[in-house]
């Protein structure tokens, strides 16, 4: 009976170090525990650790354990609809965890669509507290299904739900965010280039997590997976609505501008309709560009073909009262006409603007969220109009066409 008592022991050893190394393998979160007796259940066999896995039979395990397989998740309502993806809520059978499932349809596709694969293949490799988490890839003949972690809202639908008057020190936690996400993703060359409030997702603690990745870059994976397409144009810089394709990180600063202000001022920046309004919009604030703080404007045909009236700039502080100084000087970094010129996300969070959030703010590791120093809380919004401070209270929201 001590026999058999030991072997029971080593047993349940090696059963916790599979869960364990499964888990390390899988690169999943460190507290998923994957459900007692499911292992059994697919009857594996024991992988043996002492060599690593090849690339075939690491697919082949995962694929074993339920990754990778639509039968692993199950589908609860739907979020929205564009023309090429379904975003369904749905839960993880192997996690129990709730998880958003965005169904890009591949009838609109010839073959398997490689590029979107790759794309998605960064987001497996961004692991940081505010960027979105994709938890699995699904593809089958019909449809590509990006597995996500499920957010309550997006900023979007935040802003609305405090009646578009948010505390301004929560405009200054959600921005810190905005530009902590971006800069672990600029320092590894990744570009967002679709940034908006409907693509930056909040849960009930007030963390926000960039989230429609790369899929801009993804030329396989349309864009247009929204009804409304006009929003896009009002977080587009100046350059890239007068064609140029020259891409750096500077194209993502400033959207975060638009953004930051929009969350200020309750309201967009620059809500234009088409190209040429937004273009008006833009110039009637900031003063029409020219040699001197655009430096090759004059030779860009599409500027000179739109012949724009020479607007003067007018002064922010009349336009955004609820900023202070420090504020409004580090929104004008974001928005300067030359895109080398932008303030980057890193030099942004250094900004005198940010000093009330303490100095732990700038040494946490990459994946834990601010929120853990108890310096960092949302207060509760002006204009809130629900009595529990997070809760959205209307059912079956869409979750921004998510990502």
């Amino acid at each position: 009976s001590l026999f058999l008592g030991l072997r029971m022991a080593q047993r349940r050893r090696e059963s916790n170090f599979r869960n364990k190394d499964l888990n390390k393998r899988l690169s999943l979160p460190a507290d998923i525990r994957i459900p007692d007796g499911y292992l059994e259940k697919l009857q594996l066999s024991s992988p043996t650790f002492d060599q690593p896995l090849s690339r075939r039979s690491r697919r082949a395990s995962l694929s074993e354990i339920g990754f990778g397989k639509l039968e692993t998740y199950i589908k609860l309502d739907k979020l929205g609809e564009g023309t090429y993806a379904t975003v369904f809520k749905g839960r993880s059978k192997l996690t129990d965890n709730l998880v958003a499932l965005k169904e890009i349809r591949l009838e609109h596709e010839e073959g398997a669509p490689c590029t979107a694969i790759r794309e998605v293949s960064l987001l497996k490799d961004l692991k940081h507290a505010n960027i979105v988490t994709l938890h699995d890839i699904v593809h089958t003949d019909k449809s590509l299904t990006l597995v996500f972690e499920y957010l309550d809202k997006d900023l979007k639908q935040y802003m609305d739900d405090c009646g578009n008057i948010m505390s301004m020190h929560n405009v200054k936690i959600f921005l810190f965010q905005i530009l902590r996400g971006l800069a672990y993703c600029h320092k590894r060359k990744v570009l967002h280039r679709d940034l908006k409030p409907q693509n930056l997702l909040i849960n009930e603690r007030g963390e926000l997590k960039l989230a429609d990745f790369g899929l801009a870059r993804a030329k396989s994976v349309p864009t247009k997976t929204y009804s409304n397409e006009v929003v896009t144009l009002w977080y587009r810089p100046p350059d890239v609505l007068l064609g140029s394709s020259e891409y750096s990180t500077q194209i993502d600063m400033w959207g975060v501008g638009c953004i930051f202000y929009e969350m200020a001022a309750g309201r967009p920046l620059f809500p234009g309709s088409t190209v040429e309004d937004e273009l008006h919009l833009i110039f009637r604030l900031l003063g029409t560009p020219s040699e001197a703080n655009w430096p090759g404007i004059l030779s860009i045909d599409e500027f000179k073909s739109y012949n724009f009236p020479k607007y003067k700039p007018q002064p922010f502080i009349n336009h955004a009262p609820r900023l202070d100084t420090e504020g409004i000087e580090l929104l004008l970094s974001f928005l300067k006409y030359e895109s080398k010129k932008r303030i980057s996300a890193d030099e942004a969070m250094k900004q005198a603007y940010f000093k009330s959030l303490g100095a732990r703010v700038h040494s946490m590791p990459e994946s834990i969220s601010i929120f853990t120093l108890k310096d960092v809380q949302l207060q509760r919004d002006p204009g809130y109009r629900n009595s529990s401070h997070l809760e959205s209270g209307v059912k079956n929201r869409r979750q921004s066409m998510l990502f």
